[in-house]
């Protein structure tokens, strides 16, 4: 009298449980390259920052945004000029209100996009005028300390 064999033999369920391993290991490291290449953009983004200004002062010999002689060096409206007194005014993450740029921060994305070392639109008024970095974040620059200090600290 044969026995008819019911379930999975020891090696089948082996073969089972090594192929779901390797598509586990799979899966992890492909999250992890894209983790890693965030990242790298991220790094990126924010290394070309001061490759403009470098650039943006080389040529112009000003800060990009604080350039007095904006109209005359890239063409730009004489209200777009900064003061020239050496740094970057404004809060880091200044927009355009009402299609007009209040801050050398601000104005700092006209000057760079104007001298063509940055992409992007110098129209103030568009949605797309601050550039966002790989994640989708705002970039920006300034010149004054982005930090404050807690009441009372006296460190």
């Amino acid at each position: 009298m044969n026995k008819q064999q019911s379930g999975f033999t020891l090696v089948e369920i082996a073969i089972v449980l090594v192929i779901i391993g390797l598509l586990l290991g799979g899966v992890l490291k492909g999250q992890e390259l894209i983790n890693s290449a965030k990242v790298k953009n991220l790094a990126n983004d924010f290394r070309t920052i001061p490759t403009f200004v470098y650039a943006y002062q080389d040529r112009f010999r000003a800060l990009p945004g604080d350039d007095r002689a904006a109209d005359a060096h890239i063409g730009v409206a004489a209200a777009t000029n900064g003061n020239g007194d050496g740094r970057i005014d404004g809060n880091w993450n200044d927009a355009p209100a009402a299609g007009v740029c209040a801050t050398e921060s601000c104005r700092f994305w006209l000057h760079v996009r104007t001298a063509n070392l940055a992409t992007g639109t110098t129209n103030m008024a568009a949605a797309d005028y601050i550039p966002r970095n790989a994640e989708g974040g705002v970039m920006g620059i300034t010149g004054i300390s982005p930090f404050t200090v807690a009441p009372g600290w006296a460190g």
